[in-house]
């Protein structure tokens, strides 16, 4: 009995010095920035199904295992604005990126020390010629590219369709501040579910975007055209249920790219904890694969 006894805990201590290494490996080849610990919380706030405040995000936050948060936020939540600083540093998470702009947040930038980046949308042109569109798009952020500079923050053009979606011009709107307004914090945030078609090209778009990219958000990605005829219905997707994101996932990291990635919730029918689990899940499965 004692000897069956001591084979059984031989054989488990070989099973468990077999497996624990192997665990390590699989995490080894996850790139530094897709790290969980180093992923971006996006869309959390106004998208929750359960309208959670700052503490409890903030702890739910902690619980998945992710530091750092993009602020996304409506009217309702501005007087909100303090307490999520204060709920976030309690907790140990980076307050990462504030969405387009409040002027409250300039005092409490300043009060709490933090140095989230901007993300905001240009103004459509209407001009004719490419570099005049490129001009007055520019010219559109002009007043919030000065507000982020006196502050020290980064400010992200994000895409969100139409022109000014479009990775070339996103390209060329930064190129024009940095050469023109000596605006070298302007870059560009690039979402998956806003560039449904880019798929097609998305290597060159990358390539175009890089020198520029401040944060690029993760989605899952069916085809453009279904999108397209399901008006919109499918366009938020969980990573590894899509058709084409892990083939642009495999680009991002074969580029070179190591700045920060954000994964969404962006589901208002669903807990934000719950859709962001099943992206992290799926995140992971795909850069296993």
């Amino acid at each position: 009995m004692t000897r069956r006894f001591g084979f059984t805990w031989l054989i488990l201590a070989v099973v468990l010095l077999t497996v624990a290494p192997t665990g390590k490996a699989d995490e080894a080849r996850v790139p530094e920035n897709f790290q969980r610990e180093n992923l971006v919380a996006w869309c959390i706030v106004p998208f929750d199904a359960k309208r959670r405040g700052p503490a409890a995000r903030a702890a739910m936050i902690r619980d998945l295992g992710m530091r750092r948060v993009a602020y996304d936020w409506r009217a309702e939540h501005v007087p909100q604005f303090e307490e999520e600083i204060l709920q976030y540093k309690r907790h140990d998470i980076e307050y990462f990126a504030f969405w387009s702009w409040h002027d409250a947040m300039k005092e409490l930038i300043k009060k709490h020390g933090i140095k989230p980046q901007i993300w905001i949308m240009c103004g459509q042109p209407k001009a004719e010629l490419y570099q005049d569109k490129v001009a007055e798009a520019a010219k559109s952020l002009l007043p919030v590219v000065k507000q982020t500079k006196e502050l020290g923050l980064s400010l992200g053009i994000y895409n969100h369709g139409g022109w000014t979606g479009e990775p070339k011009n996103m390209a060329s709107i930064c190129q024009y501040l940095q050469r023109e307004h000596d605006a070298n914090h302007v870059g560009i945030v690039y979402n998956f579910h806003h560039g449904h078609e880019h798929i097609a090209d998305f290597a060159q778009s990358l390539r175009e975007m890089q020198p520029h990219l401040l944060c690029l958000n993760l989605n899952g990605m069916a085809d453009a055209e279904a999108v397209k005829q399901n008006a919109g219905r499918n366009k938020i997707v969980t990573i590894g249920q899509g058709k084409h994101e892990s083939a642009m996932i495999k680009q991002v990291i074969a580029s070179g790219y190591t700045g920060p990635i954000g994964i969404l919730d962006h589901r208002s029918q669903m807990d934000a904890k719950e859709s962001l689990q099943q992206n992290l899940d799926g995140l992971r499965e795909l850069l296993m694969d």
